[in-house]
């Protein structure tokens, strides 16, 4: 089955279709490719492509060659039981970031907190997100990240003290509301596999959530939002 050229966010893919462009959907998702040859297969909703400018550019099956669907983001590794390592300094190339969420009533006011660290370089988010729920906040967080990762191009380490993101994102728990956004996270994911998330207690003194979580605050007090600023 040949490849079209589309656009996904900001990036050129190859996406399944048919001899005339039409997209080999399956349940509204479809299988994408980021670079010919790179064995690793991704799924995205249909809905999140776009045309390409000009005529459609369709390619024959043997541009991408066999691929391995890509599994999202890596399940947490615990030292001990209930614990993992929070470090305060990103490895080697890897963005290193804290995610926080937080809400003035549930629902209510809602805000997010993000720190990353890659290199020598740090970055800070404080965005206030209107009327939602502490879970639509620490998701929002999360995808922020994932977002950033893919900006960077760099492998991701992220902590959050959200369990609740933990379980819908890294352990299968079926999700009773927040469908589309857990739905784009995973998306994130598929499109940015050198992921790997970590649950950290929130409000222990690791010094890096306790920063996110300020931000988050700061964002619900202010009712606004500061975008990514360099420390």
């Amino acid at each position: 089955m040949p490849w079209r050229r589309m656009r996904l966010r900001n990036a050129e893919v190859l996406v399944r279709c048919d001899d005339q462009g039409e997209l080999a959907s399956n349940g509204g998702r479809v299988e994408i490719r980021y670079k010919p040859g790179d064995g690793r297969a991704y799924f995205a909703g249909v809905s999140n492509l776009s045309p390409t400018e000009g005529p459609i550019q369709i390619e024959p099956d043997s541009f991408c060659g066999e691929a391995e669907p890509v599994k999202q983001g890596r399940k947490p590794s615990k030292k001990k039981a209930g614990t993992v390592h929070a470090p305060d300094k990103p490895e080697a190339d890897e963005l290193l970031v804290y995610a926080d969420g937080a809400c003035s009533g549930n629902p209510g006011p809602a805000g997010v907190g993000v720190v990353a660290l890659w290199d020598d370089q740090r970055r800070e988010l404080s965005e206030y997100i209107g009327e939602a729920t502490n879970n639509i906040a620490e998701l929002t967080g999360v995808l922020r990240a994932i977002q950033l990762a893919h900006e960077l191009d760099r492998p991701l380490r992220l902590y959050t003290d959200s369990k609740y993101a933990m379980g819908v994102l890294t352990q299968g728990w079926k999700a009773k509301a927040n469908k589309e956004l857990i739905a784009e996270i995973t998306e994130w994911l598929q499109g940015h596999p050198d992921t790997e998330l970590f649950h950290v207690r929130g409000h222990q003194g690791v010094t890096l959530n306790e920063v996110a979580d300020e931000l988050a605050v700061q964002a619900v007090t202010s009712r606004s939002s500061k975008g990514w600023t360099s420390r």
